[in-house]
């Protein structure tokens, strides 16, 4: 059975990574696109300012910002725009679908539980607060070109909110006693009371609208994509589990 079900598992991020490349393509992928224009723009400024001789401390602020560790100007590989810029995000959304998928799966095998379509949506549900929504919370989506705190504090804070949120959603779905729920409540706030790093200074190259509706287009995408995996996941491992007892009777 766990070959037809790592099978399912696997089919059903592969899907997802479709899915999101496709609605990435709507609102997010055009934000990103602008927000570079941005980006790209003041690398040559930086370029003329040092060739003057002219103070371009602030310019260098802003032009060589580095997003999640990745520096966007100078001579970093940076992808197409185009197919080129469509099929790298298509492959690494479909690598991170397959994850997804199997870390919900492993979820699903641990506890025991029954999976169907409806309940793979309340499971796709638990996944975007655990993974989206709640890390969110404390560091929203930001666009190239975004002045960023400390990389390592920031990653080590979005494990420690995906992990306290995971846990603490698992005790209300698992758990009724009264203790029990506090401490649920407790673990979810624990990282948000803490604070996530950030930036001494905020600076983005992009203006603020833009990054307002980068949030919002990013977090409602992630919403709906992760309905989509959880309703393809329940339906295709309750498939194979059919199939497996069907073969077994």
């Amino acid at each position: 059975m766990l070959v037809r079900v790592l099978l399912a598992a696997i089919a059903a991020g592969l899907l997802g990574g479709v899915f999101a490349t496709a609605a990435q393509a709507v609102r997010v992928t055009p934000l990103i696109i602008a927000a570079e224009s941005y980006e790209n723009k003041a690398a040559p400024e930086a370029a003329t300012g040092q060739a003057s001789g002219h103070d371009t401390d602030h310019v260098h602020d802003h032009g060589a910002t580095v997003v999640d560790g990745h520096s966007h100007l100078g001579d970093a590989w940076s992808r197409a725009d185009g197919w080129e810029r469509t099929f790298f995000t298509l492959v690494s959304n479909m690598v991170v679908g397959v994850g997804f998928a199997l870390l919900v799966t492993a979820a699903i095998l641990v506890t025991n539980q029954s999976i169907d379509f409806r309940t793979g949506l309340l499971w796709g549900l638990g996944g975007f607060v655990t993974f989206v929504l709640a890390p969110n919370l404390g560091l929203p989506p930001e666009l190239p070109g975004t002045a960023s705190g400390d990389l390592a504090g920031r990653q080590a804070w979005w494990l420690a909110a995906v992990a306290c949120t995971g846990a603490g959603l698992s005790i209300f779905a698992f758990k009724r006693h009264v203790g029990w729920m506090i401490a649920g409540v407790a673990l979810i706030a624990a990282p948000h009371v803490l604070g996530a790093p950030h930036a001494d200074v905020h600076e983005s190259l992009a203006p603020a609208s833009l990054a307002v509706q980068f949030v919002v287009a990013s977090i409602a995408t992630a919403f709906v994509y992760w309905l989509f995996l959880g309703g393809v996941l329940g339906f295709l491992l309750s498939k194979a589990i059919a199939r497996e007892q069907g073969q077994a009777a």
